[in-house]
């Protein structure tokens, strides 16, 4: 606050406050003497000074043909002076001067958030040459750079982690208060506050083309758009101005004294306008900044506040982006699931593809040791081949694999079943046999069905997913959702088309994050990008750029977006109304000259401070935890434990009718060891511990009583799948219903994915800070 303060005295706005001041004190100064002569030029003085820059603006918004908000302070002056109210002229000035500082310190304080990302960017780097570290400024990193960053300081480029942990505070980035731990080999952004002990890092990019210097781009551009904001006080003062005019101009004629049209002008200056909106619009920015969101401009944020319908791209925005790795089918008995995918990621670090590193990525989760291949040869569009630990392994789509044979017809099948669901896989072979293949998906956001929720509350009326997925995919997605309508298959320049389509039905939003999104997001209304990984071409055709990997900040971001406007319209009417009731009083000769500039001045600071409200207020639809910090830990360590284990049960149903007996018995046995180990006990403890304390937390008569009931048939359930496994305990092969195990096990699987979903909604909807990891509670966006 101070230096927002001492910037603004040294400002424009500050040095006409000083004049102002000055020349009042002056002018009283000379009245208390007997010297009216002084007194009347010092008052003179400081009108006329104060209505200089009135004049500039009022003659450029009637050469862009404008409302000319200024017209009515410049007829005050002008006629204070002509009719001899020397005093109320320098009042008004004085007014003018101190409502334009407020403006100023209000925009200071409402752009802190947007300034202390410049303030803040990296300098200077340590750069390590063989034992020795040498201080080096950012500019001069190359990429490969070895870097060491010292504790408390700023991560200057992106890079990736090596040689321990780093703890990174982020939230200058995403608005995260909680520090994030990154491990050997996690790439981390320039800008985060390294919160822990001194690590290593290399270079991955230069300082200009890092994270934190795109955000700095995008954070300049929206500091230098000039907002038209005006809009909003314009289309108030189409009618207040006439008004204004019109109400002195019947205390003339009536009274027959220009004074009492003079008071009226005064006590009409339109400062509520010419602040309070302005004000809030820029209070808005600053809070949506704060956020994760970085809004180009107040004219983006009052059409945010107008949005009707979102056009959203799928992947990367309703999904996670990058592919994970969730199914590993065996067709050679000789290998078990780990050792195929210890094999298979050994070759694919030779890879640059993106399955390639998410093949990488689940072997290293799994802890695997893996080797370096030799002899690797990558096709591209096929797949890669290689020798690992001896053995010769081929990596891609299965005709290459199988080197254009027939494949064998556990493969053929398993191929026929996994392209009725669209799935994304790749298969394996070792030494010259079809080994098994690797079933990949790209995740849904865990945040992306609570944010559709939250946007159609703001206002949203239609949800468009655009995609150019498979329709398949596109429809499971779609429907997980509950969007409005699924374009699939859809090229950039179709993508454009219906953005153009949806903008003639309403004010159009378009989500996008990748460059292939770009044109889209142009050509939208308002284009939002998720830009938390840097500045890519998504970013610079975006109107709001999303600094945060999070799409929910998008709907705060909006809701902040109503509230401004909200709160911008209320703060002008506020003063018009206090000023209208001051020019009634006015016209009757209530109030004089002077004492109705005294008056004014009230009227501004009063608008104004209503506007900064805009800064303020509950975070939207963010309220304190409810749940105890005890019972949320448990809560979401024991799901972390259970969920990604429910797709096994899935899995086992998928292929139980393509193994021996032997083996599908065990897996049998296994499926309802866990179930009876495991899932029930923990059903029970909910229904016993947890549900109790949650009911006592939302009120009313039984509100867990659905969820009870869906308890109710998964024990069900369970009872019937251990009634099957005890009868392959006495009848053996003889008892394998394998029709009904597949049923009972897809309902199973079925009925716990949608409870523990609903389950994860719920306690996430009772605390903010319960986690939604990408591994709880949502489909994948590939079955």
């Amino acid at each position: 606050m101070q230096r927002a303060v001492v910037t603004i005295l040294r400002s424009r706005s500050g040095l006409l406050v000083l004049a102002t001041v000055v020349g009042c004190i002056a002018g009283g100064v000379g009245a208390l003497a007997g010297a009216d002569a002084v007194a009347a030029v010092a008052w003179s003085a400081t009108g006329a000074v104060a209505a200089l820059p009135l004049l500039m603006g009022f003659v450029e918004a009637i050469r862009r043909r404008e409302v000319g908000l200024d017209i009515i302070a410049l007829l005050a002056i002008g006629g204070a002076i002509a009719l001899g109210e020397y005093l109320a002229a320098a009042i008004v000035g004085l007014m003018l001067a101190t409502g334009e500082a407020l403006d100023a310190y209000a925009a200071s304080r409402a752009e802190q958030e947007l300034t202390s990302l410049l303030e803040r960017s990296p300098r200077e780097a340590h750069r390590m040459t063989d034992d020795t570290v040498v201080t080096i400024p950012v500019g001069e990193v190359d990429v490969g750079d070895r870097l060491l960053v010292k504790a408390g300081e700023i991560v200057p480029v992106d890079g990736v982690v090596v040689d321990g942990r780093a703890v990174l505070d982020e939230s200058s980035l995403t608005g995260e208060s909680v520090p994030v731990t990154h491990d050997p080999g996690d790439r981390v952004s320039s800008g985060a506050v390294n919160a822990g002990e001194s690590f290593h890092l290399v270079a991955a990019a230069r300082a200009e083309d890092s994270t934190y210097a795109g955000i700095v781009r995008l954070v300049e551009q929206a500091q230098a758009a000039k907002p038209p904001v005006s809009r909003l006080a314009d289309r108030y003062a189409l009618g207040f101005v006439p008004l204004a005019l019109a109400v002195a101009g019947v205390a003339w004629v009536v009274s027959g004294d220009p004074v009492r049209a003079l008071a009226v002008l005064v006590v009409a200056t339109p400062c509520p306008l010419l602040l309070a909106v302005p004000i809030a619009i820029v209070s808005g920015i600053s809070r949506a900044a704060h956020r994760g969101a970085v809004v180009k401009g107040g004219g983006v944020l009052e059409q945010l506040a107008d949005a009707q319908i979102l056009v959203i791209d799928k992947t990367g925005t309703l999904t996670m982006g990058e592919a994970s790795l969730t199914d590993v089918s065996l067709f050679d008995d000789t290998l078990d699931a780990e050792e195929l995918l210890r094999l298979a990621a050994s070759l694919d670090q030779m890879s640059n593809h993106v399955l390639a590193s998410a093949l990488v990525r689940a072997s290293r989760e799994r802890h695997l040791e893996l080797t370096i291949p030799t002899g690797v040869a990558e096709v591209a569009g096929s797949g890669i081949s290689g020798t690992v630990a001896g053995r010769t392994v081929r990596l891609g789509n299965l005709d290459w694999v199988n080197a254009g044979g027939e494949p064998p017809q556990e493969v053929a099948a398993y191929r026929q079943r996994t392209a009725r669901q669209a799935s994304l896989n790749v298969y394996a072979s070792v030494d010259g046999r079809v080994a098994g293949a690797f079933r990949f998906a790209d995740e849904i956001r865990p945040d992306t069905p609570k944010t559709i929720r939250m946007m159609r509350r703001t206002g949203i009326r239609t949800v468009i997913m655009a995609t150019g997925d498979h329709p398949v995919v596109a429809e499971a997605v779609g429907a997980a959702l509950g969007v409005d309508r699924v374009l699939a298959e859809r090229t950039p320049a179709q993508k454009v088309e219906a953005v153009r389509q949806a903008t003639a039905e309403g004010l159009t939003v378009m989500v996008g994050d990748g460059i292939n999104d770009a044109p889209a997001l142009a050509a939208a209304d308002v284009g939002v990008a998720m830009g938390a990984r840097g500045a890519t071409s998504s970013s610079e055709a975006a109107d709001v750029v999303l600094m945060v990997d999070r799409l929910d900040r998008l709907a705060e971001t909006m809701v902040i977006a109503r509230r401004s406007r909200r709160i911008a319209a209320q703060s002008a009417f506020l003063g018009m109304g206090l000023s209208l009731a001051a020019m009634v009083a006015a016209t009757f000769g209530l109030l004089p000259p002077v004492a109705g500039a005294l008056l004014q001045e009230g009227i501004d600071v009063v608008a104004i401070l209503s506007a900064l409200r805009a800064l303020g207020g509950p975070a939207p639809w963010r309220s304190e935890p409810k749940l105890p910090p005890e019972l949320s830990a448990r809560l979401r360590a024991e799901h972390r434990v259970l969920i990604p284990a429910l797709d096994d049960i899935a899995r086992v149903a998928d292929r139980i009718d393509t193994l021996d007996p032997d083996a599908a018995i065990a897996e049998v046995k296994r499926i309802d060891a866990f179930l009876q180990d495991s899932i029930l006990p923990h059903e029970e403890a909910d229904d016993r511990e947890i549900y109790p304390i949650l009911a006592d937390i939302i009120g009313g008569d039984d509100p867990m009583a659905a969820m009870s009931l869906t308890h109710s048939e998964i024990f069900h359930l369970a009872g019937v799948f251990h009634r099957m496994a005890e009868d392959l305990d006495v009848e053996g092969a003889a008892a394998l219903d394998v029709f009904d195990l597949r049923r009972t096990m897809y309902g199973l699987h079925a009925i716990l994915r949608l409870h523990f979903a609903q389950e994860e909604a719920l306690y996430q909807s009772l605390d903010d800070d319960y986690p939604a990891d990408r591994q709880i509670g949502m489909p994948s966006a590939l079955p």
